[in-house]
């Protein structure tokens, strides 16, 4: 006979003294101990990595339309209408028609083309603090590192890219939970860029060339296209998910391989295990702990009852430490071998669409900061004000507390400062040793 638990009953998961993300990785572990899902702050989280992979490709399951804003109260208006309308927040259908459309433009092939752009910006930027033998690496690189990448991917002006900074930056609270604080600082970002990018496609349709608005002008399936709405949707989306997500786990990466000196002078001196290196420091250190979805109907999952409506966290962050999949999983190893595949950019109809161009700028990062920083170390760790929030409430807005890249002068930012190298007069300018 089988017993079905009621969330209810599920183990209770408290983060709120967990100062940092490894603190939260324990009192994971030790609720995953009692059972493969707990109940957080907001709702069930899904711990084991086959249950999270499994509630990720489950129809039963769909992102929350308008992703957090109905949670605030939020279920109408122009705000909500952009979110509503924003491939993450669409599913079914839909969603599949518009990713066919779009998916040739975010091949693993289309984003080599932009291999040289991001060499070159990587370079660039430490090229800026050689001399002076240090950099804050939130500030300094990590936040202006991929926004000269999405210009060239989007054929704007690399000039421009103060200006895509900043509409990123304001966007992006559309994922806070204190969006009617910051709704016409939102509103009026996304209609400076909605006219950037209107501006951009009338030019293109009359000379279409190599850059993605007119691979997306081109996207057609069936006869169908994309309308002018979802043109600008997709652009917004790609230009948010594609910089914010970036810089931040450029920051997470370069601290934890700070933490393991010796795996990044091991990593200087074999530059073909970059994309693993990738693969593990998006496993150990994402900057994104889950993923939240809502039951559209009754689910039984392992053995506990979720009604239609409830609000589930698939977290993909303790899935990428399970011991049943992953041997000594807390363990940072960028040799690891044979392992299955990290959750970090999740699984199903959402799986990551900027995916390779996300994985392909850290690789270059990496091998570029390596060789070129051959032996850094923190200089400063700040210590947080205050509790950080929930893991999960982190999660679900997008941001991880301790490894924030968007923001100048929060003492929350664990990674400050790293220092270039003992002797920089060893590092040349040309990147040569």
């Amino acid at each position: 006979m089988t017993t079905t638990t009621t969330i209810e009953d599920l183990p209770m998961i408290d983060y709120t003294q967990a100062g940092t993300p490894d603190d939260a990785h324990q009192i994971i572990r030790r609720a995953r101990e009692q059972a493969p899902i707990a109940l957080g702050p907001h709702g069930p989280e899904v711990l084991s990595y086959d249950l999270v992979r499994a509630v990720l490709r489950d129809p039963r399951f769909r992102m929350p339309q308008g992703m957090f804003l109905a949670a605030q109260g939020i279920t109408s208006g122009p705000v909500w209408d952009r979110v509503a309308a924003n491939l993450i927040s669409l599913d079914g259908a839909e969603h599949n028609r518009l990713r066919r459309l779009v998916s040739r433009a975010f091949t693993s092939r289309a984003t080599r083309q932009l291999a040289t752009t991001m060499d070159h910006v990587i370079n660039d930027l430490v090229d800026h603090h050689a001399a002076a033998g240090r950099c804050e690496v939130i500030n300094d690189v990590a936040r202006k590192y991929p926004i000269p990448v999405i210009c060239a991917l989007l054929g704007a002006p690399q000039d421009d890219w103060e200006r895509f900074s900043q509409w990123t930056d304001d966007i992006f609270k559309v994922f806070t939970w204190n969006v009617a604080d910051h709704t016409d600082t939102i509103l009026a970002a996304w209609e400076q860029l909605d006219a950037y990018v209107d501006d951009m496609v009338a030019r293109r349709r009359h000379a279409l060339t190599d850059d993605l608005v007119s691979e997306l002008i081109r996207a057609e399936s069936d006869g169908d296209r994309l309308s002018a709405d979802e043109l600008r949707m997709l652009v917004a989306g790609l230009l948010t998910a594609g910089t914010d997500t970036t810089r931040n786990q450029l920051a997470a990466a370069v601290q934890v391989l700070c933490d393991h000196p010796d795996q990044w002078t091991f990593l200087a001196r074999h530059p073909e295990l970059a994309t693993n290196a990738v693969e593990e420091c998006l496993r150990h250190s994402p900057v994104t702990m889950s993923s939240p979805r809502i039951a559209i109907e009754d689910v039984e999952l392992a053995g506990v009852s979720i009604k239609a409506g409830a609000l589930v966290f698939a977290g993909t962050g303790a899935a990428n430490r399970d011991p049943a999949v992953f041997d000594d999983p807390d363990r940072f190893d960028i040799t690891r071998e044979g392992n299955p595949a990290m959750q970090t950019f999740g699984a199903g109809m959402h799986y990551c669409l900027g995916s390779h161009l996300a994985r392909l700028e850290l690789s270059t990062a990496f091998t570029v900061m390596t060789r070129r920083m051959p032996k850094p170390r923190l200089l400063d760790r700040a210590t947080c004000d205050a509790t950080p929030p929930p893991l999960a409430e982190r999660a679900r807005s997008g941001r991880a507390w301790r490894r924030r890249a968007g923001q100048q002068g929060r003492r929350d930012e664990a990674l400050r400062v790293t220092e270039l190298g003992v002797d920089v007069r060893q590092v040349r300018l040309d990147g040569a040793r």
